[in-house]
């Protein structure tokens, strides 16, 4: 019998994470079947279950999949010279995230938010996937904080600013964003960009002047 080739198996693979995605991201972790999963992959279960033992299995790849090219997606921004901005760098990586396509549903919909916080409920009983969460939480800050550095280092931010601060609050920008879009939708990133944009244009007041 004719061997499998590795990139059919990658292919497959992203198959199943891909409709996993799309099912949780509709109608929730609890409510969302093996069955129903199966149904949007069109694949048999020997299929699936080759790559994945069950739901639990299958959102900890998502989520630590996610995770890793959000990192990834930093790490090389510390790289770049002079860095990208805070707003360029957290659109960037959203409008990464809307072309991916476990993101995006039939109709156009951008599911991603909708996932993001149906794995926020999730870790509060799942202690395997708030360990997966947690530690992918600090690589993606840890990636951010070296972007922070760099802004230092070439005099964008200053010297005495905390790297992990700034970290964690744009961390916490880009889930808020997210969190909006999952309960009000109709926030583009670009939105979130000129929102930022004004933000950063803010000066502080000297005390007497005028």
């Amino acid at each position: 019998m004719a061997r499998v080739s590795q990139e059919h198996l990658d292919a497959r693979r992203r198959q199943i994470l891909d409709g996993a995605a799309r099912c949780f991201a509709r109608n929730g972790f609890h409510a969302t079947s093996m069955q129903d999963v199966l149904k949007e992959v069109d694949l048999s279960a020997g299929a699936v279950y080759r790559y994945f033992s069950g739901k639990e299995e299958l959102i900890s790849a998502i989520v630590a999949e996610v995770l890793e090219t959000v990192r990834d997606m930093y790490e090389r921004a510390a790289l770049e010279s002079p860095p990208p901005l805070p707003d360029e760098l957290i659109v960037r990586t959203l409008t990464h995230m809307t072309r991916e396509r476990s993101a995006v549903s039939e109709d156009g919909e951008w599911l991603f938010p909708r996932l993001m916080i149906q794995v926020w409920t999730e870790t509060l009983r799942n202690d395997e996937l708030s360990a997966i969460l947690r530690e992918g939480f600090a690589k993606v800050s840890a990636a951010w904080a070296k972007v922070v550095v760099r802004y230092q280092e070439t005099g964008m931010m200053r010297d005495d600013v905390d790297p992990d601060a700034v970290a964690r609050t744009l961390v916490a920008t880009a889930q808020g964003f997210g969190a909006q879009y999952a309960l009000f939708g109709g926030f583009p990133p670009e939105a979130l960009r000129a929102g930022m944009r004004g933000l950063l244009s803010m000066r502080e007041t000297v005390e007497g002047a005028g």
